[in-house]
């Protein structure tokens, strides 16, 4: 049963916001180096997380924050004919933060898989 009415609206399994984990994402992305908003923007999609098409304005609000929480850094640059990019890289406490992220994805993962396991037991008929 993935569905139930309850009240005036309907109730769906997995109700979790996955942009809660943009942050995270952003941070892994910028493991492998240096890069362009627009280049985060594409790679988000592969985290999981988030299946849509990004929302520009929700990527670089994040970039924002997560600069003034000194979690990125970033500069211009001005390279070949088109307009200046602005490049961002992952800090040193931006790399402590999606440690814990990830600490706090193993603990969840872990609840979840037990909590699996218990029901897959429960159906399980008892053998005399």
């Amino acid at each position: 049963m993935s569905t139930s009415e309850h009240g005036g609206g309907t109730r769906h399994a997995g109700g979790a916001k996955p942009e809660r984990y943009i942050q995270p994402s952003i941070l892994m992305a910028l493991l492998d180096g240096p890069s362009y908003g627009y280049q985060l923007l594409q790679r988000l999609p592969e985290y999981g997380f988030l299946r849509d098409e990004v929302p520009p304005g929700m990527i670089y609000r994040h970039l924002r924050q997560m600069e003034e929480e000194k979690l990125v850094e970033s500069r211009w640059e001005a390279e070949g004919s088109g307009p200046a990019k602005r490049v961002y890289v992952m800090t040193a406490e931006g790399g402590e933060v999606l440690e814990a992220w990830v600490a706090h994805m193993e603990r969840k993962a872990g609840r979840l898989l037990d909590f699996v396991r218990n029901y897959r037991l429960r159906l399980v008929p008892a053998k005399d």
